[in-house]
Order: C-alpha cells, then structure tokens, then sequence
C-alpha cells in the first residue's frame, strides 16, 4: 500500500515539471474508502492518528480527510443530475482521482455567457444576476445564472486509482 502511494507520489512529482505543489489529494469513492480503512497498513496507521490526535472514531467524522502514505484521502460521495433526472456518479465504484494541490498552472475554470438575448456575443462571467419586476406589482423575482467549465491544462499530474482489494 505505501509502494503505491509512493508511485503516485513520484508520477505527479515527474510530471510538475518545474512547478511545485503543497500537497497531493485523493478523492475516492465510497467503495474504495471502505476498503482502503480495513487494509492491515492503513488500519494501523488510523489507530496511530486516532490515539495523536485524540480522536475517539466514535466521535468523530473522519471520512472528509485522512492523510496516509503522503496522499491525503477523501472519501467523495459524488453524483450529478442528468437532464433526464437520473443520478450518476461520477467516480466508479472501488476508484478514486489523485490531483495536486497548491499548483498555479493545472487547473482553470472558464464561464460561458448565460443563455439570455443580452448575453449573446458577450465573455462569460462568473455570475449573472437579473431583477425582474412582477407584472402585479407585487415584488421582485431575482435570477441568477453561471455556467461554470473547469478543465485540467496539464492532464499528465492527475492519477486514476483502483482499488486492488
């Protein structure tokens, strides 16, 4: 287990190519976390968190972070609403995404322009927002739109995980 970590460690360290990095962070789905606490290592490793940090597991959350091999892991419940009102999620079961975190030239996120007449033509902006006066008299009705893309720009520093358990 901790040869793994040190293989995604290194893959992302390789391919910084010059820039640094704070961290290396690890969203894996429920499936993997599952597994990932019950393996000998990592069990071990928790109970030594637990005891230095003066966590009762009883007590506490700890499904939003927990740091082994040099990857801080997080298990990710993560699903989207289709336009045709199903649920998908986005990480397979028993699989997991690591990124590096602190980077300056990975990740962007760009905005498309709202889909109203006054934007047509126009640069995206982060947010619009509209008053629209009700016709009764009665109020004000706010909409608000952003349509946010996020992409990586340096696709080689992200690590596919599975889980072998």
């Amino acid at each position: 287990m901790l040869g793994k970590c040190r293989e995604v460690l290194r893959h992302v360290e390789e391919n910084l190519k010059g820039e640094s990095m704070t961290s290396v962070h690890a969203l894996v789905s429920p499936g993997f976390w599952d597994k990932l606490i019950v393996h000998k290592r990592v069990e071990e490793a928790y109970k030594f968190f637990e005891a230095n940090a003066g966590l009762n597991p009883l007590h506490q959350y700890l499904r939003t972070g927990f740091r082994f091999g040099g990857l801080a892991f997080e298990e990710y419940l993560c699903t989207v609403t289709l336009s045709t009102s199903q649920t998908d999620s986005l990480l397979t079961v028993g699989e997991g995404i690591a990124f590096p975190m602190g980077t300056t030239d990975t990740f962007r996120t760009f905005f498309a322009p709202a889909n109203l007449m006054d934007a047509v033509g126009t640069y995206g902006q982060e947010l619009y927002a509209y008053q629209i006066a009700r016709e009764n008299g009665t109020g004000i009705d706010v909409y608000s739109q952003s349509n946010p893309l996020p992409i990586v720009k340096r696709p080689a520093l992200v690590v596919r995980l599975f889980s072998s358990n």
